[in-house]
């Protein structure tokens, strides 16, 4: 199958590096959209009252639970693509381009709808202070509109990083990240806009890149070419995209149900502590910045090698990508940890707030290599084409056990130190779980071709 400058062959080669190549632009690309996201914040935060902070933050738990369904299907995109690639199943490579692209658009609309409705009573429902709901409602009306853009650049992305293109989603990320920070300036200081301009920014430039991913696979050479007269939803490609790619969006909308249960418990100590909370929030990605690359990379390095049959280099990807994942966490949480108060200050430098958002950065940053152990082993098991499982498991030891531990643990004490709590010892059970079924699905893989050695 031809390929162009950018594709990768992952197939063959040392690994090691090129996991490494493909990775730091996904790290890269992680860095810039938080980066993008924080300025946001920190505009809201320096220009704005602290309650349009609050309002900014406490939607981005309701948020992905509502979109996070079809950003599952986005790595069933991924996984389907990189199996027929490694393979080189150009028939079938074509088919699931267009049948994600078509679905991207769909799925934009219905969930642009979808927001719309229920942004004010999911909002009323998480207990959301009234001096924060009205400006809450509004942002998140005006960032579902823009729904359709945001799904057709995630779909867009899995395409392109599927054949090991993570180079141009970083550059096109960075050229619509640029505008976004101008626009929100333009839209905070001039207009005094706040929530609404911030908002009204982030459609834009997810609109601009949106536009850039779809041109760029309009004008592909190869199997991936974009052409509107193909543009249909292939029945067998969109079962095998849910197959894989359903319980991933149902678990990480699980796992934003059990964010919302504990966003509201936050809600419950006063905006203050929802604006540390948001401020802490926005560093958190960051730290997990590697985690998600990995995760993303050994999605694409095992499907890929899985269709070309080289298991030796899918099980190699899985152990590169685990150490890697867990030390860039372990380097990242503990540096931030360290330099918390200042970097919280950027967003918003009373007091108060920064004591709040310490709370939260002082139990999550110290341990959160071990969201990156339990993010590496899901994507490697969903590389194999095995979503259900960990999915399963994941509802229950992260989801259930969290919002168990709202209802009974947190009681006894009711801090906000308790309540973060829950996090690091659901990652742990999960991640152990998960981990004990990757090696027997490896086993049972490797053994059954005589290839485990």
């Amino acid at each position: 199958m031809v390929r162009n400058k950018y594709q990768m062959d992952m197939c063959h080669g040392p690994l090691f590096g090129q996991i490494v190549i493909f990775s730091i632009p996904l790290m890269l690309s992680g860095i810039l959209q938080l980066l993008f996201n924080a300025a946001d914040l920190v505009v809201i935060g320096r220009f704005a009252p602290h309650e349009a902070l609050a309002a900014v933050g406490s939607t981005a738990s309701l948020t992905n639970l509502i979109i996070n369904v079809f950003m599952g299907l986005s790595v069933g995109t991924n996984v389907l693509i990189a199996n027929y690639y490694g393979a080189k199943n150009r028939k079938n490579v074509s088919r699931t381009v267009h049948t994600a692209i078509l679905l991207s658009l769909v799925g934009g609309v219905i969930l642009a709808v979808v927001g719309i409705v229920l942004a004010r009573p999911m909002l009323t429902l998480m207990g959301t202070p009234d001096n924060v709901l009205g400006k809450a409602c509004v942002y998140m009306w005006i960032y579902f509109a823009g729904m359709p853009f945001i799904m057709l650049y995630n779909f867009g992305s899995a395409v392109m990083r599927a054949v090991g293109d993570t180079r141009r989603p970083l550059y096109f990320l960075l050229f619509a990240g640029v505008i976004n920070v101008l626009l929100n300036l333009f839209f905070v200081l001039v207009f005094r806009m706040d929530v609404a301009g911030v908002a009204l920014a982030t459609v834009i430039s997810q609109g601009i890149a949106g536009y850039l991913v779809l041109k760029c696979l309009m004008n592909a050479k190869d199997a991936c070419r974009v052409k509107f007269s193909n543009l249909r939803i292939d029945p067998a490609i969109l079962k095998s995209m849910m197959w894989i790619g359903l319980p991933a969006g149902i678990q990480g909308m699980f796992f934003s149900l059990s964010n919302i249960t504990i966003q509201s418990s936050v809600n419950s100590f006063g905006s203050l502590a929802i604006a540390g909370n948001t401020a802490a929030i926005s560093l958190e990605g960051v730290v997990y910045i590697g985690s998600s690359a990995f995760h993303q990379s050994v999605v694409s390095f095992t499907g890929q090698n899985l269709g070309g049959k080289r298991y030796s280099r899918v099980r190699r990807s899985i152990i590169y990508c685990m150490i890697s994942s867990a030390t860039m966490c372990l380097v990242l949480g503990y540096s931030f940890f360290f330099a918390g108060p200042q970097l919280l200050a950027i967003y918003n430098n009373d007091p108060e707030v920064i004591t709040w958002g310490m709370l939260r950065i002082r139990v999550l940053f110290t341990t959160c290599f071990l969201c990156g152990l339990m993010d590496a082993i899901s994507g490697a098991l969903r590389g194999l084409g095995h979503s259900l499982m960990p999915a399963i498991i994941t509802l229950f030891g992260v989801c259930v056990l969290r919002i168990v531990w709202v209802y009974t643990i947190f009681p006894l004490n009711p801090t906000m130190g308790n309540l973060m709590l829950s996090y690091p010892i659901t990652w742990l059970l999960t991640a152990a779980v998960n981990g004990f079924y990757l090696y027997w699905i490896c086993r049972k893989l490797f053994l059954s071709r005589r290839r485990f050695s």
